[in-house]
């Protein structure tokens, strides 16, 4: 495995092209709250917050089912579902408590059918199929909207994801097709951590969160996070905006991100004996970018306090790739891309088994 990643990195830095670190942004340092020594708690792929619990999920049990942590990451509880498993990617809760999980993931893109698994609060579940409208994707980040629209969010290996949403109301057991209706593009980092290459991983989305209020909107991938302002609640065009970057390295596997009432950013990992880490303010630190940006556009002069959000939009305007991004030309890409996917798809399998 060793020397097929090393490969991998060789080959996706010639595919991504020399694309310059982000800069130096002033995020917040992380804070450990807790350890999942529960020996259940080993494939998390995805965390919600209520608030009050954690809500957690992972990628592959023998059924759909949701783990209620306490604030300690203790099992306070477990929904089951009854309903089989494939790979979960994703988790999120709805201001009613209406519990959703993103049957989503593919690593072989295989799959003919998709599903969310929809939990209300009394604990009664149903599957909901779908269907994309070009072939098979993996996808491992679920954003739910301020309207308890789900979206889902795809895991490619070239910087820019699709956003997908169901076309029709949602039906038992389905399938409903499946619209896309954006992308979000990505830069690589060298943030460490991950199974696989920074050049790829970084770019990778493997999971999303919706604020309480659907006013901002978080992707991250093995080793970023990024914070979108969606200030009307419309998921689609937040993520066309310019995001804030808060790195989130030396995590093995981490696959979860969820944002806390209080503007909490949450990650973990895929693992044994994982933490929760907490990345307190945020949220704030992308309002404080949002402010600088107005200022800058009405001609003021930011202040010391202000330059601090403009750090950190300068580090998210620089992971959100441009149009003129760098890297080699597309038809030189092509040669080797075929490769890349194949060996990503195999390390990202051995990875899987190992955990």
């Amino acid at each position: 495995m060793a020397v097929s990643s090393a490969v991998l990195g060789v080959v996706a830095l010639t595919v991504l092209g020399s694309v310059p670190a982000a800069a130096e942004a002033r995020p917040p340092e992380p804070v450990e709250l807790c350890r999942m020594s529960d020996p259940r708690l080993t494939m998390v792929s995805g965390i919600a917050s209520d608030g009050t619990h954690w809500y957690v999920v992972n990628d592959h049990d023998p059924q759909v089912q949701v783990f209620v942590l306490n604030r300690d990451c203790s099992v306070a509880r477990v929904i089951t579902t009854g309903i089989d498993h494939y790979d979960v990617g994703d988790v999120a809760v709805a201001p009613d408590g209406t519990i959703w999980v993103a049957e989503t993931g593919d690593n072989r893109r295989r799959r003919e059918h998709v599903a969310f698994v929809r939990i209300t609060p009394d604990g009664v579940a149903s599957l909901h199929r779908m269907t994309y409208p070009r072939g098979p994707h993996d996808a491992e980040a679920l954003l739910l909207d301020r309207d308890g629209v789900p979206h889902i969010v795809t895991k490619e290996i070239f910087g820019t994801a699709y956003v997908y949403r169901p076309a029709e109301p949602l039906r038992t057991p389905g399938p409903v097709p499946l619209e896309e209706v954006g992308s979000v593009r990505f830069r690589s980092t060298t943030t460490p951590g991950g199974p696989i290459p920074e050049m790829v991983g970084s770019v990778a989305v493997t999971g999303g969160s919706v604020s309480a209020d659907g006013t901002v909107v978080a992707l991250r991938t093995y080793t970023e996070a990024y914070l979108f302002s969606a200030p009307d609640g419309d998921v689609v065009e937040a993520l066309a905006g310019e995001p804030v970057n808060i790195p989130i390295p030396d995590e093995p596997q981490g696959e979860a991100v969820a944002l806390e009432p209080d503007g909490t950013l949450l990650s973990t990992s895929e693992g044994e004996n994982q933490p929760i880490r907490a990345y307190p303010g945020a949220v704030e630190l992308l309002a404080e970018a949002e402010r600088s940006r107005g200022s800058t556009a009405s001609g003021e002069v930011p202040s010391e306090e202000e330059d601090r959000g403009e750090a950190g939009r300068d580090h998210g305007e620089d992971a959100a790739l441009s149009a003129d991004d760098e890297g080699m030309p597309g038809w030189q890409a092509l040669g080797i891309a075929g490769l890349l996917a194949a060996l990503l798809t195999w390390v990202v399998s051995r990875s899987r088994r190992a955990t």
